[in-house]
């Protein structure tokens, strides 16, 4: 079956959408450029009384593929290896069971949902050979594995007891958190570079010094010239730096004192002086520059709704397990587990 195909079939199953993904936390900056090469610088809502849980690790994805179903008379296979069959029904399975951000990574990447169909297909032919060797039949084998379905069933459970309602945050709350978090939503004030980057000798070596120290003045002479290329100098012969030197967008608080501070006093598509750090020298272009902006409540709505939910989430599981726990205090053999915990050094 064709890859084509295969993008076609997900796509008349409905797999291929739009899916809401997961934003960074509020302590974090809401918008961010990434970092430039050798550039870079090394409210909690009220709780409902409800029982809520106590704080458990996230589920992680599916490692095997979901248990084969009996085949429906007109269900649609997705893929298909051996006697192995991926239906519609196992991928939707499949995808239901990832976490929003692979979700929406899928959701974008037609080529990765591709790809995880052949992983399920792959852990299909494993599943039949262990199953012919009777492999999951040896008892260390079925001993992980009653622990593992046991771990599976406490964290559904848990996930189940410990799901805020479809209606919280209201409107009310959302607006409390944004006002007491707006802060972090700050998006700093950022800068369109280009730069020329030529790196630093190893100390005590004269003959590269010089040779750096000629690049250095090279550099400076062409750019000097009337009707410089910036671009086209950052290429050149013994300078060839990616995409002509093109940094993008770069956020103030992402470049060293040492280069903020020129480019903070250069015009727009001027050029700096050589700037020498410990790892070299750098000329930069400014090209551009983004005033810094608080982002409004509608652009991080969707990054609150699911930070609160989260939150609350959390609060409910380790309220549910304190109250489980207060109503069937554990009682624990103190003198036994001490002699158990000691007897590997006897």
């Amino acid at each position: 079956m064709s890859n084509l195909h295969i993008v076609k079939s997900l796509r008349s199953i409905g797999l291929v959408a739009a899916v809401t993904v997961l934003v960074a936390p509020f302590d974090a900056p809401a918008q961010s450029a990434a970092p430039a090469p050798r550039m870079a610088q090394a409210a909690k809502p009220k709780s409902q009384p409800q029982p809520a849980a106590a704080q458990a690790a996230a589920t992680p994805a599916p490692a095997t593929a979901p248990a084969p179903a009996p085949a429906k008379a007109n269900e649609e296979i997705i893929g298909r290896v051996g006697d192995a069959n991926i239906s519609a029904d196992d991928l939707r399975s499949y995808v239901a069971a990832l976490g929003a951000r692979e979700q929406a990574a899928l959701a974008k990447d037609p080529a990765a949902l591709s790809q995880a169909v052949r992983l399920l297909l792959a852990n299909r032919l494993v599943l039949q050979e262990l199953q012919a060797k009777k492999w999951d039949q040896q008892p260390a084998i079925t001993a992980q594995l009653a622990r593992a379905r046991e771990a599976a069933l406490v964290e559904l459970y848990l996930q189940s007891v410990s799901t805020p309602p479809a209606s919280f945050p209201s409107d009310d709350d959302l607006q409390k958190v944004y006002d007491a978090y707006r802060a972090s939503f700050l998006v700093p004030r950022q800068f369109q570079l280009a730069q020329i980057f030529i790196a630093a000798p190893k100390e005590g070596d004269k003959a590269a010094e010089d040779k750096a120290r000629q690049q250095l003045d090279d550099v400076q002479r062409k750019l000097k010239a009337p009707g410089a290329d910036f671009t086209a100098v950052a290429g050149g012969d013994g300078n060839a730096a990616k995409d002509g030197g093109d940094l993008g967008w770069v956020p103030e608080t992402q470049l060293r004192p040492e280069i903020r501070s020129q480019v903070m006093g250069l015009a727009k598509n001027t050029v700096s002086e050589p700037i020498k750090l410990d790892d070299g020298w750098h000329i930069v272009k400014l090209i551009d520059t983004r005033a810094s902006y608080t982002r409004t409540l509608p652009e991080v709505r969707d990054q609150l709704v699911q930070q609160i939910r989260a939150e609350r989430s959390q609060m409910m599981r380790r309220a549910y397990l304190a109250e489980l726990l207060k109503q069937h205090p554990p009682v624990l053999n103190e003198l036994a587990l001490s002699s158990l915990l000691d007897a590997p050094k006897k």
